[in-house]
């Protein structure tokens, strides 16, 4: 496998070449969760679960021991509610080869991960993909460590092995590029709307100020 410059336009993210891999969105797993607002992370997951579903980028649910760990976040279930989570006992999922055999039949080469924790569940199989030679994106702002330093020495773990540190809004802009696009520019304003927070409250005046006509030439 040929792994792709880490600069220029070849480096951006597209939907035709994205794979997204959500790893063990838990209760069991929050419940540990101190590098950021767990509340923060669900929405997050949950909003880059929805472009997903928007930019038809195939996506792999995994749990990790559900009988003790829980179920996957119903948020989350929701955006798949045909989808059954891979659940593992491994605790790298890249060593599960049921989760290997499911990117893989992709065809996709930009590997997306998001999990909890960032320290094990996304650095482990983050950099194993990325020396079987994938390009790996993992998305800091949906996953989540037991500390705020435990997620942020798997962030410079992941880049010493080349892995590609993202927030989740930035994958919305990679793969969208360009608002001209409107068959997904249309079903992208309503997730941003209900996950970006502030930037999505700006898209919504934005757009209140697109639907309203102008009078006499002076503006709105």
């Amino acid at each position: 496998m040929t792994r792709t410059a880490k600069a220029g336009l070849d480096a951006l993210l597209t939907p035709e070449q994205s794979v997204l891999v959500l790893i063990d969105h838990q209760p069991f797993q929050f419940a540990n969760v101190h590098s950021h607002e767990p509340t923060m992370i669900v929405n997050n997951v949950v909003g880059l679960a929805k472009l997903a579903k928007v930019f038809d980028v195939p996506t792999v649910l995994t749990t990790v021991i559900e009988d003790r760990g829980g179920h996957l976040i119903k948020g989350l279930q929701d955006v798949f509610p045909d989808q059954k989570p891979i659940n593992r006992t491994l605790i790298n999922t890249w060593e599960d080869r049921r989760v290997v055999d499911a990117v893989e039949r992709t065809g996709r080469t930009k590997l997306i991960l998001a999990g909890l924790w960032t320290e094990i569940c996304v650095a482990m199989p983050a950099i194993q993909a990325a020396g079987e030679g994938y390009d790996v994106f993992a998305v800091t702002d949906a996953s989540g460590g037991v500390s705020a330093e435990a997620h942020d020495m798997a962030v410079r773990r992941m880049e010493q092995a080349g892995v590609v540190p993202i927030t989740w809004m930035a994958v919305s802009g990679d793969w969208q590029r360009d608002w001209a696009r409107e068959s997904t520019a249309a079903a992208l304003g309503p997730v941003l709307q209900e996950h970006a927070g502030g930037s999505g409250i700006a898209l919504a005046w934005e757009l209140q100020l697109l639907a309203t006509p102008t009078t006499d030439g002076a503006g709105v």
